[in-house]
């Protein structure tokens, strides 16, 4: 009888938790135990980075806004509410991107606002 060789898929999935973990401190990078249990502790701050990730994009956004809009003698809060009322759809990322880049846009979309 020939010998028959075992382990193919077990072996492909130990290789690709360690490939995952490739750049990990300590032993974790290399040990099949520890590197899967840091694998899920990852898995679950990478959810979570990606939540906060959009937070802190946006409270950068409005810092910026606000620190244009004070220069032109307006608030952040009192502008958002004057888009609102004039129903003007642009997001805060867009705006942020205008007030730095093209302010001439900026004060032009800020003359056109009716109270």
């Amino acid at each position: 009888m020939t010998r028959v060789k075992r382990g193919k898929i077990a072996t492909k999935k130990r290789e690709k938790v360690l490939k995952q973990t490739k750049g990990f401190r300590g032993s974790s990078k290399n040990k099949e135990r520890q590197a899967k249990e840091r694998l899920l502790h990852a898995y679950s701050h990478q959810y979570i980075g990606r939540k906060t990730r959009k937070r802190e994009k946006r409270r950068l956004w409005q810092v910026q806004l606000n620190a244009y809009l004070r220069s032109n003698n307006l608030t952040y809060s009192k502008f958002i509410y004057l888009l609102k009322q004039n129903n003007i759809l642009i997001d805060r990322k867009i705006l942020a991107e205008l007030s730095q880049k093209q302010p001439e846009i900026m004060k032009n979309i800020i003359s056109n606002l009716k109270a």
